[in-house]
């Protein structure tokens, strides 16, 4: 906390909240400025040189019609569009807004309104490729290469001091934060020295050109698995990873959640056969145990209790620590939105203090190559993580289940493969159910059928090609993170 005094004279525009004037920024910017270009957004705008715009609010209508993303601001993380967003439009819809938003490479989304996670922002590549975005995110263009390449200005949104004064000028309108016009104040610091700025250009296109191809698999892993699982073979998976960038690119179509849902379809079920007094038609889709049947001759089909009871697996859920543990310290409280394409965010909503962690640190037991994967939370059910060395040190909610692989013939990345099969997906989907006011799958993830392939070969290709994108990902994230802290 700081206290400062502020003279009347220097309100500006009615402006009361303390934070708005902090004066520590100020003197940021004042060193800043020995070194660096500090300019605003909205003198970026006047000199001709940026271009800021706001998505459209399409109507919840429209919501489902189709698999071409609408990008919200839930779908914003570490810097890039989840592999998966919730809604997506139909293609009429996308061509009746498609030439005004008018989405291209090179541009960046950022959140504008939306409390935590205003300030997120994303830098879209070839693998963004016809999309929409809400009202609530705003898409900048720079108009001049010359004059400041994307790549800087990227980096300049995710440094400190920016993050800083996106939380100082956030404001409540109704009932969510934002930051308003106020965006157009954000100063933000380029270095003068062109030699830096050409390094820092060089090394962030490297970053998110690995980080674009790791999400190139995580995005196409489902249909991958599916051949493999199908066919016993792993070329799926090794003639795709072996396509450059650009090329990997064009094998991928777009998809949203609803792809996990699978195709309605109409059925008679004996009542004899409800099991548990459960009467959801989905439950007993019958398009599952078809898939399952279709690939026995390559896989060996446990359900997740089975592999609990033989000790391969073990897995368990976390705590609910109360809201009044939020913002207690810096150690990660994860939940059930703190993670996307199979990594942690890089910035988690809420942090907790020391002491509560040793509440809770023994009995969660947070490891190295832990998979999350979240019970509760409707679109988010069945979503899934990896714990990597830097999220060893925190604790997770009790909407999420913890599994830990023991023994072969499983290994961690094989599991989180396994978990993000089109098969184990849909499964998962039919066995959850609502809850109060929210969706979950409870003990029914017991139910789940996990597909273990018989064939040594095919069980390391995925886990080695699993692995590979995560640790190429989680170095780029790093790297990113870094460069972003050297531009000031």
């Amino acid at each position: 906390m700081i206290y400062y005094w502020q003279q009347s004279s220097a309100i500006r525009d009615s402006i009361y909240i303390p934070k708005y004037y902090n004066p520590q920024l100020v003197a940021e910017a004042n060193a800043l400025s020995t070194t660096h270009d500090c300019v605003a957004i909205s003198e970026l705008i006047d000199a001709g040189l940026l271009t800021v715009s706001t998505g459209d609010e399409i109507g919840k209508a429209a919501y489902g019609t189709g698999d071409i993303p609408f990008v919200r601001t839930s779908d914003i993380a570490n810097w890039e569009i989840k592999s998966a967003p919730k809604q997506g439009v139909s293609q009429g819809i996308y061509e009746e807004y498609a030439a005004t938003q008018d989405v291209r490479v090179g541009d960046i989304l950022f959140v504008r309104d939306g409390s935590y996670l205003i300030g997120n922002n994303c830098f879209i590549t070839e693998i963004d490729k016809d999309i929409l975005y809400q009202s609530h995110v705003l898409k900048l263009r720079l108009k001049d290469d010359d004059s400041m390449h994307p790549h800087l200005l990227f980096l300049a949104l995710n440094n400190p001091f920016v993050q800083r004064q996106v939380r100082s000028f956030q404001f409540t309108a109704d009932t969510i934060d934002t930051i308003g016009r106020r965006f157009f104040d954000l100063i933000i610091p380029i270095p003068r020295n062109k030699k830096i700025r050409e390094k820092l250009t060089i090394e962030t296109d490297k970053a998110l050109t690995a980080r674009m191809a790791g999400k190139a698999f995580v995005k196409h892993c489902p249909k991958m698995i599916e051949i493999a699982l199908k066919t016993g073979s792993p070329s799926a998976i090794t003639e795709f990873t072996k396509l450059e960038p650009e090329d990997a690119v064009h094998e991928i179509s777009n998809e949203t959640i609803s792809a996990e849902f699978g195709d309605f379809t109409a059925f008679w079920h004996d009542s004899n056969n409800i099991k548990n007094g459960i009467f959801l038609p989905t439950y007993y889709n019958v398009k599952i145990p078809r898939e399952l049947d279709s690939i026995k001759e390559y896989c060996d089909l446990y359900s997740v209790a089975d592999l609990k009871k033989a000790g391969i697996i073990e897995y368990h859920t976390g705590d609910e620590i109360g809201k009044m543990a939020y913002g207690t310290g810096t150690i990660p409280f994860l939940r059930t939105s703190d993670f996307s394409n199979w990594e942690i965010n890089h910035n988690p909503k809420q942090g907790v203090s020391e002491e509560i962690y040793e509440d809770y640190a023994a009995k969660q037991d947070v490891q190295e190559h832990d998979i999350l994967l979240v019970r509760d939370g409707t679109y988010l059910v069945g979503s899934s993580c990896m714990i990597t060395s830097e999220d060893q040190k925190s604790l997770f909610c009790g909407g999420l289940f913890k599994f830990r692989v023991l023994k072969s013939p499983l290994d961690p990345f094989l599991l989180l493969g396994l978990f993000n099969s089109y098969i184990v997906k849909r499964q998962i989907r039919t066995k959850q159910f609502t809850r109060d006011v929210i969706d979950t799958i409870g003990n029914r993830i017991d139910e789940v059928i996990l597909p273990i392939p018989k064939s040594v070969q095919l069980r390391n290709a995925i886990s080695e090609n699993v692995r590979n994108a995560i640790e190429t990902r989680i170095f780029a994230r790093r790297e990113i993170s870094r460069l972003s802290a050297a531009i000031a």
